[in-house]
């Protein structure tokens, strides 16, 4: 791969220069031992962006995501900011960015690594070779909808407002993004609304119901009520191979997901927009656990999600698969040896930091890549 392949990294706040500091260690072992060679810029957001610029997200930093290859983030917000308005909090410099770049279709695998089965709060029975991928419609529905906001009424209550909307395209892209990686995996996509009782459920039902009769008929397609999925995901995980959804439910069944696989600090997540003229298609990469401020710079973090982030970018974005396949291997033999961060250690265990715990990755790469 030529050497122009961009990447902007977003350290972001808390915990999240940590685990991105361990990421940089496999983007270089890359380019030393696989002949993956990346321009890599770092820059600020969130709480990070505010300290400096006063706002969470700096234009030149939003210019900057537009026009690399990737942008791999590490997490934003902490109590520093809590009492920022709403439109400054670090949150809203994420959200600019998953809009502005038009990212409709967020990726959060929840595998179930055999080394942390004893660390799911189900059976191992249950989890024991769970490999399900969700994919949460993220710039449209209730996040999003006109009008918003808190007002108040004559008789002096107060009445907060959010409107849940989705129009026929916004529907229809994101089910064709769960319909392709279902081709790719075991073939069954699982649709999941309330179309019992909300309009926006009804129109999401139809319409990917239409799309899978124009396109992608060889794929299983399945409807189920949020609610149900939600049952169901500590029920019978496994029943799932991909799951698509709107935003405020992938939002809650995404991290009911993640909690089967025993920790949040093991998983990685996409988000990704459509390809343009130039065949690229804009992509975020972030681990799905948040800032973590009371660890933050102790050392604790579990970097692995945010490695495995980086994997998700070389399969998705660079179509390196194998290297993608020799991260994920080496995370499976890391843990395979009994080492753990805090977050997902267990009797026996050995108990690294952060910056242990990259080391003894890179390790495994160097074994796997002998």
């Amino acid at each position: 791969m030529p050497a122009n392949k961009s990447l902007l990294v977003l350290p972001g706040d808390g915990i999240g220069p940590e685990v991105i500091g361990e990421v940089r260690r496999v983007v270089d072992w890359m380019d030393k031992r696989r002949a993956v060679s990346f321009n890599v810029e770092e820059d600020l957001v969130g709480g990070a962006a505010i300290d400096k610029h006063g706002i969470p997200l700096a234009d030149a930093t939003m210019d900057k995501a537009l026009n690399v290859d990737a942008v791999i983030l590490g997490a934003v917000g902490g109590p520093k900011w809590d009492e920022l308005p709403f439109e400054r909090k670090p949150e809203r410099g994420l959200l600019r960015l998953r809009k502005e770049m038009q990212l409709y279709a967020n990726l959060r695998p929840a595998l179930c690594f055999e080394a942390l089965v004893e660390a799911s709060s189900l059976k191992p029975e249950f989890v024991s070779g769970l490999d399900i991928m969700i994919i949460r419609e993220l710039t449209g529905g209730v996040y999003f909808g006109e009008p918003r906001g808190i007002e108040t009424l004559e008789n002096g209550e107060r009445r907060g407002i959010n409107t849940q909307v989705y129009t026929t395209s916004e529907i229809r892209r994101v089910a064709a993004v769960a319909f392709e990686l279902a081709r790719k995996r075991r073939g069954k996509v699982t649709s999941c609304e309330k179309a019992n009782v909300m309009e926006s459920g009804v129109l999401w039902r139809q319409e990917v119901t239409k799309l899978h009769g124009e396109s992608f008929s060889d794929v299983e397609l399945e409807h189920m009520y949020a609610d149900n999925a939600a049952m169901q995901l500590v029920r019978q995980p496994k029943q799932f191979d991909v799951i698509v959804t709107d935003n405020l439910f992938g939002d809650i069944l995404s991290d009911e997901a993640a909690m089967l696989t025993g920790s949040l600090g093991m998983l990685p997540s996409a988000s990704i927009g459509d390809v343009d003229d130039t065949g690229r298609r804009k992509a975020l990469y972030e681990p799905v656990h948040g800032s973590a401020p009371d660890i933050a710079g102790e050392g604790k973090a579990n970097p692995l999600a945010t490695i495995l982030s980086f994997a998700m970018a070389l399969r998705y974005t660079f179509d390196h698969g194998e290297d993608a396949d020799l991260i994920e291997k080496a995370v499976q033999q890391v843990l395979a040896r009994g080492i753990r961060t805090a977050d997902i250690m267990s009797p026996g265990a050995t108990l690294v930091s952060t910056e242990d715990m990259g080391k003894a990755l890179l390790e495994e790469l160097d074994s796997l890549a002998a």
